[in-house]
C-alpha cells in the first residue's frame, strides 16, 4: 500500500492554530527577556496576573482560569512559592485545599511587570492600525472562548 496517498496536506502558513502558537512563542521570549530582571518567568506571571487581581485563590481555581494541568500549575507554584512569591495557608472549609497568597516581595513586582508586559504588546501590535489591533485582540477571545466550550 502506497501511504503518500494517505497523508493529509497541511499549510501551515493557513493554519490558525500553527500561526498562533508560533505567535505565542514569540510573545513568551519577549516577555521572558523583559521580566527575568524582576527573577519571574512567563508561567509565574500569568499566575501573577490571576493573583494580583485578587488573591487567596486555591490552585483548582487557577488550574480552572489559566487554562493549565494541574502537575504544571503545581510546579510552577512550588517554584513561586521557593522564590518568594507566593504563600499557602490551610483553606478554612477544605482540608485538603491551600489557599494561595501574594507575599509583599511579589505585590512589589506588578508595576514593573505589567509594564514589561505592555512593552511587549505595544511592540508586537505596532505596525497595526487601532482598529485592526482591536479587531485581532477581539476575535482572539472569541477563539478562546470557542476553544473553551469544545466547539468544532
Amino acid at each position: 500500500m502506497d501511504l503518500r496517498h494517505c497523508v493529509v496536506r497541511f499549510d501551515r502558513s493557513k493554519s490558525a492554530g500553527f500561526l498562533v502558537n508560533h505567535l505565542a512563542r514569540l510573545f513568551a521570549n519577549r516577555l521572558q527577556a523583559g521580566i527575568a530582571p524582576l527573577g519571574i518567568a512567563p508561567a509565574q506571571f500569568m499566575t501573577l496576573l490571576e493573583l494580583w487581581e485578587g488573591d487567596g485563590l486555591t490552585q483548582a481555581d487557577l488550574v480552572e482560569r489559566l487554562d493549565v494541568e494541574q502537575a504544571t500549575l503545581a510546579n510552577t507554584l512550588k517554584r513561586m512559592q521557593r522564590d518568594g512569591l507566593i504563600r499557602c495557608t490551610d483553606h478554612p472549609q477544605d482540608k485538603r485545599a491551600k489557599l494561595i497568597w501574594l507575599t509583599d516581595h511579589a505585590r512589589a513586582l506588578e508595576a514593573r511587570a505589567k509594564k514589561a508586559a505592555s512593552e511587549v504588546n505595544r511592540s508586537a501590535l505596532a505596525e497595526l492600525p487601532a482598529a485592526e489591533r482591536d479587531a485581532f485582540i477581539k476575535t482572539l477571545g472569541k477563539l478562546i472562548a470557542s476553544m473553551r466550550r469544545g466547539s468544532h
